[in-house]
């Protein structure tokens, strides 16, 4: 790793919301796919291109040296995603619901053509 600070590859835009410099992705992207889904840092790299390797080092190593406030922002990070998703599906917009309809339509349908085929 560089001589760079370890704070200095991440943008701090919230308390809930930190971000690795230069891009988009927040530290959540990462660890999620290290520590959930027991990926490599190389792995992560390869996946998340415009990210460097060093930079996902320094963020699983952040992680390391933070482990409690940083387990409590993963533990913030999957929660908020539970409420948004719920919130989303009971007030989701009419054009999905028309969606559903439709894809329920259409399954009815297939299934009343292949019980046909079979009688």
């Amino acid at each position: 790793m560089s001589t760079k600070q370890l704070t200095d590859y991440f943008n701090f835009l919230t308390p809930g919301d930190i971000r690795l410099k230069g891009s988009r992705i927040g530290i959540e992207t990462i660890l999620y796919e290290y520590i959930d889904r027991g990926h490599t840092p190389e792995e992560i790299a390869q996946t998340y291109t415009t990210l460097t390797l060093e930079q996902v080092y320094a963020t699983i190593l952040y992680y390391l040296q933070n482990k409690e406030t940083i387990s409590a922002y993963m533990k913030n990070w999957i929660e908020h995603g539970h409420r948004m998703r719920e919130q989303q599906r009971l007030n989701s917009p009419p054009v999905s619901e028309k969606l559903r309809q439709l894809r329920a339509e259409r399954k009815a349908k297939k299934q009343a053509n292949d019980s046909k085929i079979s009688d």
